[in-house]
This record gives structure tokens, sequence and C-alpha cells, in this order.
């Protein structure tokens, strides 16, 4: 047997009546048992783990994922800030970035368009002043990050009210050349909606509000990258 960290967020920890448990399970068992073993122990949650979203040491995870022992398994609600109707996820995560999980988190039955960016990391920058990158370093104020993340989403409703979901993404630590470090998704019935505009918008304004920063390391030493925009009253 093994010993989990659950976590519940949301209405499912309203309906379990606890914010944290640790649960017992057999050696063997993922994600699959573990819900199941929590809807027989918190009954009147059972309905809402369904669709219930689990992160397995702060990165998603699917019913036939194995949990390693000792692990942080956080069990909530798809994270929305406008409603079942229109889906928004917005997280900053260490783990590697599932860009197929992340847009189907978004996709709705009227969906029929998604514009997708993904910013990665360079390996050998030919732009402006040309060097070679070992790694990236990524670094938030996560609260503050998030929350600001939750804005940007905002702004892109309110400018494209078309737009069906939004995904906004960062990942941090340490980041090697061709990993994916930041998604920006937007999803609508059709592709002429604005659906390219809105995801453009995101990454730039996620530049210029969310607090994120990265350490450069090369051959010449290591930097801290940093920008030039001093955001406004109500940024």
């Amino acid at each position: 047997m093994k010993t989990v960290h659950v976590l519940f967020f949301a209405s499912l920890r309203q309906h379990a009546g606890a914010a944290r448990v640790e649960l017992e399970l057999p050696d063997d068992a993922g994600v699959a048992e573990l819900k199941a073993l929590a809807a027989e122990r918190f009954p009147l949650a059972a309905p809402l783990l369904g669709h219930a979203l689990v992160a397995v040491n702060q990165s998603y995870a699917f019913d036939d994922d194995p949990i390693p022992a000792g692990a942080e398994v956080a069990v909530f609600p798809p994270v929305s800030g406008g409603g079942d109707a229109f889906p928004t996820v917005y997280q900053i995560t260490s783990g590697p970035l599932d860009l197929d999980a992340l847009v189907a988190q978004i996709t709705l039955p009227s969906t029929g368009a998604a514009c997708i960016f993904t910013g990665m990391v360079r390996g050998v920058t030919r732009r402006g002043d040309p060097h070679e990158t070992a790694w990236l370093e990524y670094e938030a104020y996560v609260p503050m990050a998030e929350a600001k993340m939750a804005q940007v989403a905002r702004e892109i409703r309110e400018r494209w009210p078309a737009v069906e979901g939004i995904a906004i993404v960062q990942r941090i630590g340490r980041l090697d050349p061709g990993t994916p470090t930041v998604l920006i998704a937007c999803t609508a019935a059709h592709r002429d909606t604005g659906v390219f505009e809105a995801a453009r918008y995101g990454i730039d304004r996620l530049k210029e509000i969310v607090p994120v920063w990265k350490k450069e390391v090369g051959p010449a030493g290591e930097v801290w990258v940093e920008g030039d925009y001093q955001p406004k009253r109500g940024d």
C-alpha cells in the first residue's frame, strides 16, 4: 500500500467536506482507482468526480496514469473564469505542457476552430544579438501571475466575444531548448471570428502584465531577461 496526499478544491472541497486528506492506495493504483476510492469515501462528491480534473505533483493526469507513493494529488473542477459554457484555463505549472489535453479542455461541441500559440526555448538566436542558449530558468510570482492571466482572458472576451474557450498556461523552472514554455489558445465556432487576433493579443498581453521572468544561461554566462513595459494604472 502507498499513501498519497489529496487536495480538493472549489465545489469538490465543499462536497467532500475537507480540503486535504490522505488516502491509502494499492501500490499499482492510478488515477482511476483514486477517483473510485474518493467517490466511496466522500459520497456527496461522487457525482462531481466523473468530470473532475486531476493533477499529480502539479501536472495534469488522466485515468490510466500511475500515482507514485507520497504524491500530491489535486482534484478540482475545470478551471473557469467564465462559467461552464465558456471554459477558461489559466495556470502556472512546473510540469510539461500537454497541448492536446489543454486544448481539449476549451473545446465545446460548437467549436470549429482553435488558434494555438506555443512559445519554445530557442537554442540559437540569430536576430538582434546572435547567441546560443543552453537553457532558460523561468520564475513567477504565482498568485499574482494567475490573477493576471485571468485578467488577460477577460480582456480577450471583451474584445472578441465570439471566442469560446481560452487557455493561458506558463511553465516555470529549468527548460532546455526545444521545450514549450507557454501556451495561449483560443477556440471559436469559425476561424473568422477573431481567434487569430485573440491568441496574438493574449501572448502580447501576457508579456506585458503577467509577472514571469526568465534567466538565460549559455556559453557567455547567464543573464536575467527583462522587458521595458511599464504597467499603467488599471493593468
